[in-house]
């Protein structure tokens, strides 16, 4: 029998539905991914990707948006307005249609807009749903019309003399609402202005809008539609932020378009100028149309594509490739990038056949990872009414897309090889040359690789000698120490546990690798034993699953020259062993500066205390000579790893159950590569630069000198 007091039936009356804007509150990650800051930035986007498709249309060439100090964010454009007439099936004006019906707008077929990134009419509804307090303004037909919502449901707003103030008192509209009219303005001038502050109880309390991502999307757009200038203006004076001394503004306006935006991302030097392919192509879809009775009947609609594409290659291995449509960024790419890299490969693949004998190619196919290399290519493409895989539109779904794609990227860049402009023949044969000998690269990568995957895995023979290896095979376990110098490693050699942790000692600072080429790399000692005891390979053939060590810890001395070290270590890893950072493998040893002994009375042992920074030792001090005890003078400060005898070693640093690691993340791989380029790389300019900028910061006591 079923347990008593509990309700065991099912009915109909137990179904709830939840109608218009309850069902985004109720489940708001379904609409913007998170409600972390994330999803904070999702809402920001797509109001601003509102004003943004004005200016695609040609009807917006400013747009502002304003942090304000209260936790509101503002968006403002000079575009047409939002509708402010009565929608007649709704008999509701165009403002509370756009901004309280989900799945409304004008980018549904109705001609207002004919490439756009907003799709699902849910963008700005979504937001006032999510909202404490939303304020919209248009400037239309020479008057200024304003309403107000409250968490979705429109009304007015008692407020303070203060200012607009969510919390103030508010009064929702009994019968259908209607725009108030605040003013005057001249009939030519048109604009949206939205103020919304994002309802706590929905977004988590730490969540904030992300200024650095904000300036990034903003650059990014200013590329992708020339001319219109946007301005990001923070004034709430975060730590942390640009603005935090005082309110911050930057302007982005570029009139290049997606050929300079592809000289931005670029950090290398040119092999080829930048290319601009563009070209136009239509293509018949079926899609349902509402008629003139209101039933959704299967239509076949004939669609313009436009693609326009940048693209350099330069002297360098990486590959930047940027997709968007309608000038939304498709990180995950989809049918346009699949068309581009289909008429890639088969463009180069005609080239080196015809060039075979020149170029020396023999019978060796190229891939698409060798074209690809040092590749950096803005793609875009705008239609009316993309498909995109879900809210997020992340990845394009058009399945005719990638013909088009394909069909006008193969024309155009056949004619750069067979037909250059005057004066370009040898960027061509150039870059012919850079594909050969990346071609000729991995097959040889490839070849030993297989052959070392061949060998006996117990065969230790080319392992370097002055590795201490431990017994154990499971990576799961296993830990590999790179150790500065042999008196550090006569330490670890008594202090580490040689069932699951190995160490390799190596002899001062390594090659600076960001500056070095891939050869001198190899033929460097110590970077190549490096590379040697993890196995795993290099670059674009490392294969992580071959790493011989679940972690792989660096530990170095605790002063200036081992933070050198450290960081030419990680610059190895992160050119070469990215894999291995990414998956969270790589660590940094964290050694004790400063040793403090309390001394007990009577027989009982002293008491050792570790402290990590001339602060905590200070601290630990203080604290202890208030409560009255007694440190034995003087404390040891430990200038190396080579003065800490082996139980130190392995109380402190290596011991699993009571050591501290760092774990070396890679958040943001583009972010991080620019980072390393400018302090590791060959320019000195941006280096100086850095340094100048952060001397004021630094405090002279911490100069080992």
């Amino acid at each position: 029998m079923p347990p008593t007091g509990r309700e065991t039936s099912y009915t109909a009356h137990h179904l709830q539905v939840l109608e218009g804007l309850e069902a985004v509150r109720k489940r708001p990650g379904m609409y913007i991914g998170s409600t972390d800051g994330r999803g904070l930035m999702h809402c920001l986007w797509e109001i601003i990707d509102n004003s943004v498709d004005e200016a695609l249309g040609g009807h917006c060439d400013r747009i502002e948006v304003l942090l304000h100090a209260d936790g509101s964010v503002e968006v403002r454009d000079n575009g047409r307005g939002v509708p402010v007439d009565t929608e007649p099936r709704t008999g509701l004006t165009g403002v509370e249609v756009v901004y309280t019906k989900l799945h409304a707008g004008g980018k549904f077929g109705g001609g207002s807009y004919t490439a756009s990134g907003g799709l699902h009419g849910v963008g700005a509804s979504v937001v006032n749903a999510l909202s404490a307090r939303l304020d919209v303004e248009v400037d239309r037909g020479g008057v200024t019309h304003a309403m107000s919502f409250r968490r979705g449901e429109p009304g007015t707003f008692t407020d303070p003399a203060t200012g607009p103030d969510p919390e103030g008192v508010f009064t929702a509209y009994e019968d259908t609402p209607t725009l108030r009219t605040i003013g005057k303005v001249p009939r030519a001038r048109t604009g949206t202005r939205v103020r919304y502050w994002a309802d706590r109880q929905i977004f988590v309390k730490d969540a904030q809008f992300d200024d650095e991502a904000l300036r990034a999307r903003a650059r990014q757009t200013s590329f992708l539609v020339p001319g219109l200038t946007i301005l990001i203006r923070d004034e709430r004076r975060l730590p942390g932020t640009l603005g935090v001394d005082g309110p911050h503004e930057e302007v982005f306006h570029h009139e290049g378009g997606i050929s300079e935006f592809a000289e931005f991302l670029a950090t290398d030097a040119p092999v080829t100028d930048v290319w601009r392919i563009q070209g136009n192509a239509q293509f018949v879809e079926t899609v349902p149309v509402l008629d003139g009775r209101g039933h959704m009947t299967a239509t076949d609609v004939t669609r313009d594509c436009g693609v326009d594409i940048a693209l350099r290659w330069g002297t360098g291995f990486d590959t930047v490739v940027a997709s968007f449509v309608n000038i939304i960024a498709t990180p995950k790419g989809g049918t346009h990038i699949m068309g581009f890299d289909q008429a890639l490969l088969k463009v180069f693949r005609r080239q080196l056949e015809v060039n075979a004998r020149k170029l020396k190619v023999g019978n060796d196919k190229v891939d698409k990872d060798d074209i690809l290399a040092g590749l950096t290519a803005v793609v875009t493409v705008r239609l009316a009414e993309p498909q995109f895989e879900g809210q997020t539109k992340e990845v394009l779904g058009t399945p005719a897309v990638r013909a088009i794609v394909a069909r006008i990227v193969e024309q155009e860049l056949t004619d750069r090889f067979e037909r250059p402009e005057r004066g370009k023949k040898q960027q061509a044969d150039l870059l012919l040359e850079k594909v050969v000998s990346e071609m000729k690269s991995r097959i040889s990568a490839r070849l030993h690789k297989e052959t070392q995957r061949a060998k006996n895995a117990l065969e230790s023979s080319t392992l370097p000698a002055k590795l201490a290896d431990c017994r154990s095979n499971d990576t799961h376990r296993t830990e590999l120490f790179i150790v500065e110098g042999d008196s550090a490693l006569g330490t670890a050699k008594l202090a580490r546990s040689s069932e699951f942790q190995a160490l390799l000692p190596i002899r001062g600072k390594i090659l600076n690798v960001q500056k070095a080429s891939v050869a001198d790399t190899l033929k460097n000692a110590e970077c190549a034993a490096i590379l040697q005891v993890i196995g795993a390979g290099s670059g674009r053939t490392f294969d992580l699953d071959s790493a011989r060590y679940g972690k792989v810890i660096i530990m170095t001395d605790a002063d200036v020259d081992g933070a050198h070290i450290r960081t030419l270590l990680i610059t190895l890893f992160f050119r070469y062993m990215r894999p291995l950072v990414e998956a969270g493998r790589l660590y940094a040893a964290v050694p004790p500066l400063h040793r403090i002994e309390v001394v007990n009375p009577g027989s009982k042992p002293n008491e050792l205390i570790y402290t990590y920074s001339e602060g905590q030792m200070r601290q630990a001090v203080a604290t202890l000579t208030k409560r009255g005890r007694t440190i034995k003078q003087p404390m040891q400060r430990y200038k190396g790893l080579g003065e800490m005898d082996a139980d130190q070693l392995a109380e402190t640093t290596m011991d699993p159950t009571r050591r501290t690691l760092r774990r070396v993340t890679v958040e943001d791989a583009a972010n991080a590569g620019l980072t390393f380029e400018m302090l590791m790389g060959n320019e000195v300019a941006p280096r100086r630069d850095f340094i100048v900028a952060g001397s004021a910061r630094l405090d002279r006591e911490r100069i080992d000198a």
